[in-house]
């Protein structure tokens, strides 16, 4: 039999055990060997919180390291032991089309290679902001989203790359993982900001908080003729803004960067296939220019996939990537 995790109603996440899939002539049969638990993505669809589709039961994730076992008969360039990165749900065996599929470089643990997915979601948004060197970066929110985006500008070429939060735990990650300045979101931060920015502002704000109200607190961080990135998926409505102040006399460009928008073929500046973004990502990872250290920091056997997504229930910031382990 085989074993994937399902969200069967609000708040409740349960092993549901299936027959296994058969490997088809144009397939990849895999066996999993580590997924990631997006903590905002997959906790938003656990709750039902607003914006999702609210049908259960639903599978559940996108990210997982897997092992090839079985190539099909028309299927070349993979060789059973191959490692590979594949967004698919949370389940102990997959038959994949291999053009799902990147090769996962043999010098990268699973553990980091599983973070590829949201990578490549913070990497599409900091593309489209289009950031050119030298202009200053402030990402909203210091999660999984928000880090990877931060260290995604800096490669870009921002300067400064900015931090902002309201958890000094998560600030501290955002040091050590190259933030120019990590900054708590209250207080003179403006003016902190502004003394980081040469008496300016940020000429690109990516929010990667996914909350209403950090959208409007965007319209204070950012500069004139600023470029707003809407990177977190957004959940409920942002009923106080002033649309003249905060974005027609400012000359704003709000930036809507769901990982969806993508071209389905044939990348192009600013807006990459999602293979292509896998691959670069898997690469930069191998090579220690993207560092996803500390952004795991919780790790479950796949029998305790329940428990895992318990922690998720109720709202914790010191809950980053939580880690599901499949190896036998």
């Amino acid at each position: 039999m085989n074993t994937r995790v399902q969200f069967t109603a609000p708040g409740v996440a349960e092993l549901v055990h299936t027959e296994l899939p058969v490997c088809g002539p144009d397939r990849l049969l895999v066996r999993a060997i580590a997924s990631l638990i997006s903590p905002g993505t997959e906790r938003a669809f656990l709750l039902g919180l607003e914006n999702t589709a609210r049908n259960y039961p639903m599978g559940a994730g996108y990210s997982m390291v897997a092992e090839v076992v079985e190539v099909g008969a028309e299927v070349s360039g993979w060789a059973e032991g191959d490692r590979l990165a594949v967004p698919i749900e949370h389940q102990r065996i997959a038959a994949v089309h291999p053009q799902h599929c990147t090769p996962v470089p043999d010098d990268l643990a699973s553990e980091q290679a599983c973070f590829f997915f949201m990578a490549a979601i913070a990497l599409q948004g900091v593309r489209k902001a289009r950031i050119e060197l030298g202009e200053g970066v402030a990402t909203l929110g210091a999660g999984i989203i928000g880090l990877l985006a931060m260290q995604w500008a800096k490669l870009n070429g921002a300067v400064p790359a900015l931090t902002l939060d309201v958890d000094d735990t998560r600030l501290e990650l955002a040091r050590e993982l190259g933030a120019d300045a990590a900054l708590q979101m209250q207080g003179d931060y403006l003016d902190r900001i502004a003394a980081l920015c040469d008496g300016g502002k940020p000429q690109v704000v990516v929010d990667a908080t996914g909350h209403p109200a950090a959208v409007t607190s965007a319209f204070d961080v950012i500069g004139h003729h600023g470029r707003l990135v809407l990177l977190g998926s957004t959940r409920g409505n942002t009923p106080d803004v002033n649309f003249y102040r905060d974005v027609h006399k400012t000359g704003l460009t709000l930036i809507g960067a769901h990982n969806s928008v993508r071209p389905a073929a044939d990348s192009s500046p600013g807006y990459w296939t999602i293979a292509d973004d896998h691959r670069l990502v898997l690469r930069c990872l191998a090579a220690g220019r993207l560092r996803v250290a500390g952004l795991a920091t919780h790790r479950f056997a796949w029998e305790d996939a329940p428990a895992a997504y318990a922690e998720l229930t109720t709202w914790n910031p010191e809950t980053l990537g939580l880690i599901l382990n499949w190896a036998d």
